[in-house]
């Protein structure tokens, strides 16, 4: 099959693309610029590889015929933020194409009224990002179960990977609070510390699109969570991460509105943001229908902050 990755050397694009060609795939990476994976592998130099600023070339409205004219059988995006990219894309590549498969986000799903949360729950998103992408997911959902384009859509959670940094035990990303955690200093938790983060590793969610794509009679037209096995609170994460370091956590709590005054505004809003959804998503039907079977979280999160420390990005 040949398949073609938008985005291929991001993230979630730097173990799937390595996946695809393990498969037998043909595989084409589609970036905008051609970097280099966040870990390197042999199997690239098999790949295909095309710059494209798909930004400028959706201005131009050729985006889609871009990637329609390299023949692929599969297209999976990883890259696709508004309905109308998704349906320049998808238009493009009616008719054209045996599967296409998007990347959406367990953003899609506000504070959860039952937890862990199933695809099946109503979306209510939050914010900007989580309704841009439940109505790409509305869109191509619908044009796969009326017969049109074969659209199947993954949800990852928080994504953790070698070369960035993880959602830290705050809910934010400053690698001062796993620092701080390493060292043994005091660490200020909002409220008393029982709000959730859902992570996954980059390479988990690379092997849901491979098994997505190899199970297309059970995958085209559906949804799918794909996080690691359990999400964590924010209490028992400060007490994983102190442990990698051989320590047991010095944790204080403030309320929410005390402490937002102890970190800087941005640390503050992206707490916000998540602990305000404090994701807890459901696997089952992956794993039911897919064979999805992902690594347990708090692995998957020392493996990026280890990586982190070995770089020199975290000092600890």
């Amino acid at each position: 099959m040949r398949t073609v990755v938008i985005g291929g050397t991001g993230h979630i694009g730097t173990f799937l693309i390595p996946r695809l060609v393990e498969a037998g795939h043909q595989t084409v990476s589609i970036s905008r610029q051609l970097r280099q994976p966040y870990v390197a592998s042999p199997v690239w130099e098999s790949v295909e590889q095309i710059s494209l600023d798909r930004t400028a070339a959706e201005a131009a409205g050729e985006f889609g015929a871009r990637v329609r004219d390299l023949k692929p059988d599969a297209v999976i995006d990883l890259t696709c933020y508004t309905l109308e990219s998704a349906r320049h894309l998808a238009d493009a590549l009616r008719g054209r194409v045996r599967h296409f498969l998007h990347c959406g986000t367990i953003w899609v799903h506000g504070p959860a009224t039952e937890t862990p949360a199933t695809e099946d729950q109503d979306l209510c998103p939050t914010d900007d990002y989580g309704r841009r992408k439940r109505a790409i997911e509305e869109y191509l959902l619908g044009e796969a179960r009326s017969g049109g384009v074969p659209a199947t859509v993954l949800h990852p959670g928080h994504l953790v990977g070698p070369g960035w940094a993880p959602i830290n035990p705050a809910a934010n990303f400053n690698l001062q609070v796993f620092a701080d955690l390493a060292r043994g200093n005091e660490v200020c938790l909002p409220n008393i510390g029982r709000e959730t983060v859902h992570h996954v590793h980059a390479d988990d969610v690379a092997q849901a699109f491979v098994l997505a794509l190899a199970r297309p009679e059970v995958s085209i037209g559906e949804a799918f969570h794909v996080v690691s096995p359990a999400a964590m609170t924010l209490w028992g994460f400060a007490h994983v991460a102190s442990r990698w370091f051989g320590r047991e956590p010095a944790l204080r709590f403030l309320p929410w509105q005390e402490w937002r005054k102890t970190v800087s505004e941005r640390d503050a809003q992206v707490t916000c943001g998540h602990i305000e959804r404090s994701p807890n998503c459901s696997i089952e039907k992956a794993r039911t229908l897919l064979g999805y079977s992902p690594r347990r979280s708090p692995e998957a999160v020392k493996e990026a902050v280890f990586s982190l420390i070995e770089s020199g990005m975290l000092k600890v």
